[in-house]
């Protein structure tokens, strides 16, 4: 990690899913910068996990496409941290895999009701507590598939686009109160996550898993995944002086994916 102590000092941070994965690092990012966090996420389990490393954090267990697990979460935050001046959407799932005459109703709205309306639900409860922040920001986590159309992938697609549009939609709402919104579109992440997505659409075309994992490398320009440290730097950046005046964009941490 880049030495960044005390460019976000003092702000107040709300990441979810921040208990593991992206959300941890960018959580964990924001903490060395000096800021202050409170982190909810839907497994207590990984709550549990983080708290030991960060018992100074603020934690709450929620399920964000539930709204009124999500009331719950803004009141335990203002308890803790007495307002807000960040908000990083990140809860998400991948979702199913599958040609889309083979997806249920039921797994289309789980992917929508997680990324998009989880999101929705969230912001609506910052935005009174930005409003009274001299530095507010809002992070929303798309994805390169929010710029690309992914085949076998559709309920997530049409969510990480749908995502782009609401954060444009707010930079342009919240301007003149003095709040950015920007979204943020990580590409081929490595971890066990897309290792899940890369075995399921290994299986979904009938192809050996090394095989496939080396087309999704093959799609980036610089022929290698990004990190979640990767993705976590620009949200810092995005949040920090130095990023006063960049608004309404959907910024891909890709390395640049040509195609999906």
């Amino acid at each position: 990690m880049v030495e960044t102590f005390g460019i976000t000092a003092g702000l107040r941070v709300l990441v979810t899913a921040g208990a593991s994965g992206i959300g941890r690092v960018i959580a964990e990012t924001f903490a060395a910068a000096g800021a202050h966090v409170h982190i909810c996420d839907i497994s207590s389990d990984a709550l549990s996990a983080c708290a030991i490393d960060h018992s100074d954090w603020g934690m709450t267990q929620c399920d964000v496409s539930e709204q009124s697990g999500v009331e719950e979460l803004f009141k335990q935050l203002d308890e803790y941290l007495g307002g807000l001046d960040v908000l990083v959407n990140n809860a998400g799932i991948a979702g199913p895999t599958g040609g889309v005459e083979t997806l249920s109703i039921e797994e289309w709205q789980q992917t929508i009701n997680i990324n998009l309306n989880g999101q929705f639900y969230c912001t609506r409860l910052a935005v009174p507590l930005l409003k009274q922040s001299n530095n507010a920001s809002i992070i929303c986590l798309s994805s390169v598939a929010g710029r690309l159309g992914y085949a076998y992938r559709t309920p997530y697609a049409a969510s990480k686009w749908a995502i782009v549009g609401l954060v444009k939609s707010l930079a342009i709402e919240l301007g003149s109160h003095g709040i950015r919104a920007n979204a943020l579109l990580p590409g081929i992440v490595e971890g066990p996550r897309i290792e899940k997505v890369i075995s399921a659409r290994a299986q979904a075309v009938g192809v050996p898993y090394d095989e496939m994992e080396q087309e999704y490398i093959n799609k980036i320009s610089l022929r290698k995944m990004v990190s979640a440290q990767d993705v976590a730097n620009q949200a810092l950046f995005l949040c920090s002086p130095m990023g006063v005046n960049i608004s309404g964009q959907a910024i891909s941490v890709c390395g640049n994916v040509e195609y999906l």
